[in-house]
């Protein structure tokens, strides 16, 4: 791959993105709320407030000043947080709506004009869309919201739209709630490894790591 921009580039998942492809790509643009962290992994990084349209727009236009177009688009947004359906107070769930939704959808219609022919799109979704636990149903209906809105985007783009559905990832975000990290969670380099690899190979729709 050529040309890559990462979104949400300093959590977890989406730096681990950035440093798997840095050595193999011509280009690697990495966004984020605090980029300077990432400097040290490509000199291409640029600050934005993923789910405020007019940072997205600037950052995007900063995007292509390194490159026109990009062969692969990672959006790894996302924010958590753990509270019962029924008592979940309306700060919180415009946060996850804002930081899982607005975020993703923001940076999908930025980069859609500026990805290349036969280009691909790679979007963090959760295995909690298919389980939906308890105590997280909110976070668990931001994620399946992508998924759907993932699956229009594949078919209006007419482009390869790769959401991967990792299980429990050992990240800072998954502190952000109650529960202990399960045995065998995956690394975030795990992530991004097998999800390059299955872009590499063609692969197009739900991409489920927690049932592989």
């Amino acid at each position: 791959m050529r040309n890559v921009i990462v979104w949400g580039a300093s959590g977890g998942i989406g730096r681990a993105f950035v440093e798997a492809v840095a050595d193999t790509s011509d280009a690697v643009v990495a966004v984020a709320r605090d980029s300077a962290s990432l400097r040290s992994v490509t000199p291409y990084v640029v600050d934005a407030d993923l789910a405020n349209p007019d940072s997205v727009a600037r950052a995007m236009q900063a995007a292509t000043s390194v490159a026109e177009t990009f062969d692969l688009a990672i959006v790894a947004v996302g924010d958590i947080a753990s509270s019962r359906a029924i008592d979940m107070d309306m700060a919180t769930w415009r946060r996850l709506i804002e930081n899982n939704l607005t975020a993703a959808f923001l940076t999908m219609q930025a980069t859609t004009p500026h990805l290349a022919t036969g280009g691909s799109l790679v979007v963090i979704g959760a295995v909690h869309e298919r389980l939906r636990l308890p105590g997280l149903g909110a976070y668990a209906a931001t994620k399946a919201a992508i998924e759907a809105y993932v699956d229009a985007w594949r078919k209006e783009a007419r482009r390869r739209a790769v959401v991967v559905r990792p299980s429990a990832v050992d990240t800072p975000l998954w502190r952000k709630v109650p529960f202990a990290l399960p045995r065998g969670a995956m690394a975030p380099a795990d992530v991004a490894s097998r999800t390059i690899a299955a872009v590499a190979a063609g692969h197009d729709g739900i991409l489920d790591l927690a049932a592989s």
